[in-house]
């Protein structure tokens, strides 16, 4: 029985050693293609069980783009066309839509759907589109189904049981995006800081309507928590970029190096805010820092100093960015003038930092070393010309 075979196998991958896994995956995918009349039953089976691996993890609090992501990191391209098929399989027969509005937006931002005719020529198909052969295919979806049964237990994040309070949303958040990829894409610096702070502004008025909206409509609000990808290289220097960005819209986040992610805790609207800004600042901080590196480069003899300038230069950029970022967002709570603003504001705070002592009760802190002061005025330069927002008002945070 092609079930029986392939529940085997994964139980003998699951007990490989490091030395010994290549093996035991070469004789499973053997043993998979070794007969081509019952590969199509084969198909069903491997399916089937990738559905219920899949799901086991879903028990032991991973979400679809978290298990993707921990093969993208492991393995390689192909392994991540597998993966992102297997969550398909299991979405197929769970209810998305049941665990909320973020949980199906990760699947369909994988893309996953069941793009095959039946179960029974899921291989095929994919070997055809892979240019592989049986035993090729096979060992790529044994490895896969491996990296996800192993995959241990971490914090579960509370899942929507009824939709968030939108305000002005999808349009909102489109015109936001729009304005954030338009900043990317220019040659033009003062074009990008001029859409830089238009979209600082819109995220920061669409946070303050939610907040104002749930107080005068009683809705029942609490804070959620997203996990945003933080990988390699300089993955510690973008964690802390995240951070800023975080703290700056009123949610907190907590780095799980070996994982590549950070989870962030905060309501809806300010979730939606950082990880909007947070992935357009990177990719602003990458294309200034590649280019000042490059001038430095050029009027310096100390060409093996590259790592340490770009973590200097991402510290400093991060630094400077959350102080741009809270005056801001200050500043566009003072323009609001609603008398009932600020303490709703300041209880959010407080039902933020409870939700992340109650998933993470035993926090630490880590401290980080600056090794090239040019790396660092360049980063601070950098996250100034990424004008974000409104200037500093009187009163609001410096530097210590």
């Amino acid at each position: 029985m092609p079930a029986v075979l392939l529940d085997a196998i994964l139980h003998d991958l699951l007990a490989a050693s490091d030395d010994a896994l290549e093996s035991a995956v070469d004789s499973g995918a053997s043993a998979m293609a070794a007969h081509e009349d019952r590969w199509p039953d084969m198909s069903r089976a491997f399916v089937a069980l990738g559905a219920r691996v899949v799901s086991g993890c879903w028990a032991r609090g991973w979400q679809p783009a978290d298990v993707v992501r921990m093969v993208d990191r492991t393995l390689g391209e192909r392994h991540v066309r597998i993966g992102v098929d297997i969550v398909a399989a299991a979405a197929r027969e769970d209810s998305a839509a049941e665990r909320g509005t973020r949980w199906t937006a990760q699947i369909h931002g994988l893309g996953a759907e069941p793009w095959w005719p039946g179960d029974e020529q899921y291989l095929t198909e994919f070997a055809r589109r892979e240019n592989l052969m049986r035993f090729e295919a096979a060992g790529y979806a044994l490895e896969v189904l491996r990296l996800y049964a192993r995959l241990p237990g971490i914090i579960p994040l509370h899942q929507e049981t009824a939709p968030p309070v939108r305000t002005s949303e999808p349009r909102m958040l489109g015109r936001i995006r729009a304005l954030l990829a338009k900043a990317e894409s220019t040659d033009f610096t003062e074009e990008a800081e001029a859409l830089t702070a238009k979209a600082q502004e819109l995220m920061a008025r669409h946070s303050i309507d939610a907040a104002l909206v749930t107080t005068s409509t009683q809705s029942a609000d609490a804070p959620g928590a997203v996990r945003i990808g933080v990988d390699n290289p300089y993955d510690a220097e973008k964690a802390m970029l995240l951070d800023a960005v975080a703290e700056a819209n009123r949610c907190r986040t907590v780095w799980s190096r070996e994982f590549g992610f950070s989870t962030v805790i905060g309501f809806d609207a300010d979730l939606d805010a950082v990880e909007l800004l947070y992935t357009s600042l990177l990719v602003q901080a990458t294309s200034a820092m590649t280019r000042d590196e490059a001038r430095s480069r050029r009027r310096s003899s100390r060409g093996a100093r590259n790592r340490d300038f770009r973590q200097s230069f991402l510290i400093a950029y991060a630094d400077r960015i959350g102080e741009r970022l809270t005056a801001a967002v200050e500043q566009a709570a003072h323009q609001a003038a609603d008398h009932n603003l600020l303490p709703v504001l300041a209880s959010r705070t407080v039902a933020v930092q409870e939700a992340t002592d109650h998933l993470f009760p035993d926090l630490v802190t880590h401290r980080v070393r600056i090794r090239d002061a040019e790396g660092w005025t360049h980063g601070k330069a950098a996250a100034d010309r990424a004008d974000v927002g409104p200037r500093r008002i009187p009163g609001g945070p410096h530097a210590s």
